[in-house]
């Protein structure tokens, strides 16, 4: 498989988003299954994998550094910090001593003693980025992280960080039917030398037409609170998936893979990372790498995208608040 660098991290083109493992669409996976997966994809060349201190929370962490320990010092683990539950609520927190309780808390549920990515997983602004930036470099001495990044910061923030302690990567959700990256964000990751890993680059399964117009998402799958997964606004975007599916059909691919081949032609410092818990899904989505999406196709992908507008916001009340910081 291709590998990316991120900062000085080298990774299989595309990583395994672990979260759905353990949290965010319904009832936890059978864990020795999703053992096996972790497994499945690091056979297949996967060398990255994500997870974070709130999946679960807590959880996932220790699924992954169960599943991870035969073959540790093989891949690139990423964990994240700065979100901590209170009373069952969210609270985004990067406290100093917080995020160190957070590390000490991950190495053990990781059964590991360094974290290779270390991502603040949203900006509190509270807290300078320059302060966190100051406590990353000092964990780095200390050889409890290899490198750091920031998930779904905005750009100034980024900068302010990178000032003080340069970034690996900055994680953000880019796919077909996000594309508020390109924006601002791309060129200022390749000005400055940091890697991009888009996370939902299927669209949290939208884009792989896993849904139909009528689909309907229970309490315990956290779509059902994604205005875009709304009853009107999932009709409305079902033109999104049709285009998809005859590129695909001219391609002699599925939705998935072009959706995955798409992200990853943008820039050559992207890492997608995918969310699965089926083992053929996961090949599915790998074999996109075997596609190869030139200038005139990705023109040609491009002008039938924007014909297409995209119905709904990506996240609802208090989520919606706490990116782009």
């Amino acid at each position: 498989m291709k590998n990316v660098q991120l900062g000085n991290l080298k990774v299989s083109q595309l990583g395994l988003g672990c979260m759905g493992m353990s949290y965010g669409y319904g009832q936890p996976k059978d864990e020795n299954e999703m053992i096996a997966l972790i497994h499945k994809a690091h056979d297949l060349g996967v060398t990255f994998f994500d997870t974070a201190e709130v999946y679960g929370p807590y959880t996932n962490e220790t699924l992954v550094g169960k599943a991870l320990k035969p073959f540790r010092d093989k891949v690139v683990l990423a964990t994240k910090f700065g979100i901590r539950i209170e009373n069952g609520k969210q609270i985004v927190d990067s406290n100093l001593q917080q995020i160190r309780r957070s590390l000490e808390g991950s190495l053990t549920r990781l059964q590991t003693d360094c974290v290779d990515l270390y991502y603040q997983h949203r900006v509190d602004p509270k807290v300078p980025p320059t302060e966190v930036a100051a406590l990353m470099q000092e964990f780095v001495k200390e050889g409890k992280i290899k490198a750091w990044g920031m998930s779904e910061a905005g750009v100034e923030s980024i900068k302010k960080a990178h000032s003080v302690f340069p970034l690996a990567a900055v994680q953000s959700e880019y796919s077909m039917w996000w594309r508020e990256p390109e924006k601002e964000l791309l060129g200022l990751l390749e000005s400055l030398g940091i890697g991009f890993v888009p996370f939902s680059p299927l669209g949290k399964g939208f884009l792989a037409g896993k849904f139909n117009a009528d689909s309907t998402f229970a309490k315990d799958d956290f779509r059902s609170t994604v205005p875009r997964f709304e009853k009107e606004n999932l009709q409305a975007n079902m033109a999104l998936v049709e285009q998809i599916r005859a590129i695909a059909a001219q391609k002699n691919a599925t939705p998935a893979q072009i959706a995955l081949a798409w992200v990853c032609a943008q820039k050559p410092f992207i890492a997608p990372i995918f969310g699965t818990t089926n083992g053929s899904r996961l090949v599915e989505n790998l074999q996109s790498l075997t596609l190869t999406l030139n200038a005139q196709d990705l023109q040609q992908i491009n002008t039938a995208l924007a014909k297409i507008p995209i119905r709904g916001e990506r996240y609802s009340g208090e989520a919606a608040k706490r990116v782009g910081k």
